[in-house]
């Protein structure tokens, strides 16, 4: 699959996460957690905890508090006790929407996530209802530009399943959730840095919105990315500037 506007759509993410940094840092701190708390305090042993820290750091987390999410997590500390939810449903044109949320309380999060939906013209769906149009993957994205060619050579023999040259330039590797690791070391290796690198729900096929269409889609995604126990939002919307 070329995706028409993967490169803008991430962009936009990725400056609407950068405007609201104080977030950003409360996603990281609870994905650290609730991966020790599922896989233990060992990154070395723990591929999940390993990408949050990772992503933790990035966005600028202080290591100190990295320490205190993993001994949260893991029980040394006393703190909060999170619980994955996964909401799905339906935006403009019937794209399909999955939203990944870590709460401490279901009730007020399932309203909120509804209430989002409802204000910006989508439903919510039944537990399967969209998932299947989703495949659960490591993903690398690198900026338009980038040589699919060489990027193919760095990654295929370290278990990566495709290479996807976008229609906007970009290129995407592809690989197992198991393999995210063995990929990203022989891209690092090769001296290939991502614009993004994260295990992921990837869209197996895209609804194109354009115009008032894609604005109103880009209001619900804004509205569920913007709440507080939202963690990640998959769409299979495509939506061109």
């Amino acid at each position: 699959m070329a995706g028409h506007s993967r490169w803008a759509n991430i962009k936009h993410k990725k400056a609407a996460a950068d405007a609201k940094r104080g977030k950003v840092f409360t996603r990281a701190i609870k994905e650290v957690t609730v991966a020790a708390k599922l896989g233990g305090g060992d990154p070395n042993f723990n591929p999940r905890l390993r990408l949050a820290i990772d992503k933790a750091k990035a966005g600028n987390v202080p290591s100190d508090n990295i320490e205190r999410a993993i001994k949260r997590g893991t029980g040394e500390l006393e703190g909060v006790a999170y619980e994955e939810l996964r909401y799905e449903g339906y935006g403009t044109g019937g794209a399909a929407v999955m939203v990944d949320c870590l709460t401490d309380n279901r009730a007020r999060t399932v309203g909120e996530v509804r209430h989002a939906f409802t204000k910006h013209g989508g439903n919510l769906g039944t537990d399967g209802s969209v998932s299947y149009l989703f495949k659960h993957c490591g993903l690398f994205l690198f900026a338009p530009g980038t040589s699919e060619e060489q990027v193919m050579e760095a990654t295929l023999d370290a278990g990566a399943e495709d290479v996807v040259a976008n229609e906007d330039g970009s290129v995407e590797v592809v690989c197992a959730p198991g393999d995210f690791a063995r990929v990203q070391e022989a891209l690092d290796g090769a001296g290939f840095k991502p614009e993004m690198a994260e295990i992921t729900m990837r869209p197996t096929t895209e609804s194109v919105l354009t115009g008032e269409d894609g604005q109103k889609m880009q209001r619900l995604l804004d509205a569920l990315e913007s709440l507080d126990d939202v963690q990640n939002v998959y769409t299979t919307a495509a939506i061109e500037e």
